[in-house]
C-alpha cells in the first residue's frame, strides 16, 4: 500500500488526519506532499486549521469533502 493510499484509507475510517497521526500511524513524514498528490489525482480534501486547546499549538486537520472526487 502507498502513503496516499493509507493517507486516503485513514480519512474513510476515522474521519480526518493530522500530520502526527500520519507520522505515527503511517510513517508519513511529509502529509503536505502527499495531500498535494491527493488533490492532484483529483481526491476533495479540505484543510482545517486549528489551535490545540492546551498548548495552543496550530496544526492542519485534513478531512475528505462530502463529494470525495472531481469527476
Amino acid at each position: 500500500m502507498t502513503q496516499c493510499q493509507a493517507i486516503i484509507n485513514h480519512m474513510k475510517k476515522t474521519g480526518s488526519i493530522t500530520m502526527r497521526e500520519a507520522l505515527i500511524d503511517h510513517g508519513v513524514q511529509c502529509l503536505t506532499k502527499r495531500i498535494q498528490e491527493l488533490r492532484e489525482e483529483g481526491w476533495m480534501i479540505v484543510s482545517e486549521r486549528k489551535t490545540h486547546p492546551i498548548t495552543n499549538q496550530r496544526y492542519t486537520r485534513y478531512r475528505l469533502a462530502k463529494k470525495t472526487r472531481v469527476n
